[in-house]
């Protein structure tokens, strides 16, 4: 089993060469990639399974036994976000082929689907890595993926945007290696088992700045407030297929470093305080961001700001009820994520953009558009019995749980920004939705109905189904999920079994 963590990184890879030799392939190309995920998608589900008991399977690249090698580890919780993560990466995959195949982007297919399974191995490389090391060269492979296709398709406001993304993620690059140099330098470990065992011996107060140096690196790049200014210039300007999976993935592996190095490496009560009050603010300031937007794109994308600080607020409890919560929350923020921007993808293809000053009547345009968008909208609002409502009460039993005038001023903070994404939710649905649709919009419903783009549009508006319908069943299986959140929870909380995996019996 263990020889399974080495597909979601060697598979994509393998993949985007071929994907790029056959460049002169299209129809090739793209069963190339999905071959690629969908090999991805079920070596991931067996390793969910592999370890849903709370097993930790580990795998040393070329015999070098830990803290020497490479390492790729696998636990509940990566297991977990890796299953999710490959079957958004596949049903994104589809949903661009029906793009190339309607002709409705103006991205270039036989460059963006070796770079998409780059960008996969990036993600994979990210939740597996085992050491700092690793971990650091699995974003640089995911971000270098991003700056190329970000600027799929390139317009002025695109180029700007990417220069944007591209200063701020190296700054956060340079200070990770920053913190990197420092644990070698006090540990003369890049191994996250053998650093966290090296660290319990180190003062709290230098463990407390290693803590917040890591906490700013990962902040930036999860988009924390004050370090989220990038993401509303970035992710709404990248066409559809891109900013649905940026939305949906990238900043939830910042997330999951966040988890991983706070809970692994140091000393979780030292930065609390502070988690709650980055929380606090990300929560408040990312709706309040949202509440004043005219374009759906930037809505959802402060919106998303908004909610990460949902997960940072269970992190910051300090408890397993709380990051049992987390667990839920980054699964259903990633599906709904990409379900929001796949469906706005779609909308475009009627109103020609996304801004609501000049939109309305999608419903009577596509009802079926309607129910795609309404679904997720609730789920992110938090309205039972969708999987948000879930999450949030998971949090919010947890916080009540930890008790603390900081911690119940995060939980009102956390319900103030529900509401307020109700509010959100509803102007979007009132003014786009509503009303008698414009004239262009009935004209490129003939058109987009009738000409060659029927088959491609149906590709899109299938695979945007499947990723409704697999927020549902996340929904649905509130069960299950909470349980293994709790699983996952448990191993993130104690780390002894992740240690011992790595490094050995007695190795604490």
């Amino acid at each position: 089993m263990n020889v399974l963590l080495a597909v979601p990184v060697v598979v994509p890879l393998l993949g985007a060469a071929a994907s790029l030799l056959l460049r002169r392939a299209p129809r090739l190309q793209q069963g190339v990639a999905v071959a690629a995920l969908a090999s991805v998608a079920a070596a991931t589900a067996l390793l969910l399974r592999a370890t849903a008991d709370g097993a930790v399977l580990t795998s040393q690249a070329g015999g070098w036994k830990a803290p020497l090698g490479i390492t790729l580890v696998a636990d509940p919780l990566a297991a977990l976000l890796l299953a999710v993560s490959a079957v958004v990466l596949l049903v994104v995959q589809f949903y661009a082929i029906g793009q190339d195949i309607a002709g409705l982007s103006r991205a270039m297919p036989q460059v963006f689907h070796p770079i998409y399974l780059v960008l996969t191995a990036g993600v994979c490389l990210s939740f597996l890595a085992g050491d700092l090391f690793n971990l650091f060269v699995g974003f640089e492979i995911m971000l270098t993926a991003s700056y190329a296709l970000i600027t799929q398709a390139p317009t002025r406001a695109r180029v700007r945007a990417s220069m944007i993304y591209t200063v701020v993620s190296l700054t956060s690059s340079i200070l990770f290696l920053t913190g990197i140099a420092l644990v070698y330098g006090l540990t003369g470990t890049v191994n996250l088992a053998d650093a966290a065992v090296k660290l319990g011996g180190a003062p709290a107060e230098l463990r407390m700045v290693l803590a917040l140096l890591f906490l700013v690196v990962f902040g930036i790049k999860a988009a924390l407030v004050p370090m989220h200014f990038w993401l509303p210039d970035s992710y709404p300007v990248a066409i559809t297929r891109i900013s649905a999976i940026f939305a949906a993935l990238l900043t939830k592996v910042a997330v999951y470093a966040i988890i991983r190095s706070q809970t692994l490496l140091f000393g979780r009560d030292d930065i609390a305080a502070v988690l709650l009050c980055i929380a606090i603010a990300t929560m408040v300031v990312g709706i309040l961001g949202a509440l004043v937007q005219d374009d759906i794109n930037r809505l959802l994308s402060f919106a998303l700001v908004s909610h990460i600080g949902f997960m940072i607020f269970g992190l910051g409890l300090n408890s397993v009820a709380g990051m049992a919560g987390v667990v839920i929350y980054l699964v259903h923020h990633i599906v709904v994520q990409a379900n929001l921007f796949l469906v706005n993808g779609l909308i475009r293809q009627f109103a020609g953009h996304s801004s609501l000053r000049s939109m309305r009547g999608v419903t009577t345009v596509s009802p079926m558009l309607s129910v795609f968008f309404f679904l997720p909208a609730m789920s992110l609002a938090g309205l039972p019995p969708m999987s948000g409502f879930m999450a949030k009460v998971a949090l919010f039993q947890a916080g009540v749980g930890a008790g603390g005038w900081l911690v119940y001023t995060a939980i009102a903070a956390g319900v103030v920004t529900s509401l307020l994404t109700i509010v959100a939710i509803f102007r979007v649905w009132v003014r786009g939705f509503w009303g008698t649709p414009m004239p262009d919009m009935i004209e490129a419903r003939v058109r987009l109905k009738s000409g060659a783009h029927v088959g491609g549009l149906r590709i899109m508006a299938v695979a945007t189904g499947v990723m409704v319908a697999f927020g549902l069943l996340v929904a649905a299986a509130a069960g299950p999920l909470s349980e293994l959140a709790f699983v996952a929870a448990h191993d993130l909380m104690n780390g002894a079994a992740y240690i011992e995996a790595v490094l050995g019996e007695g190795a604490r």
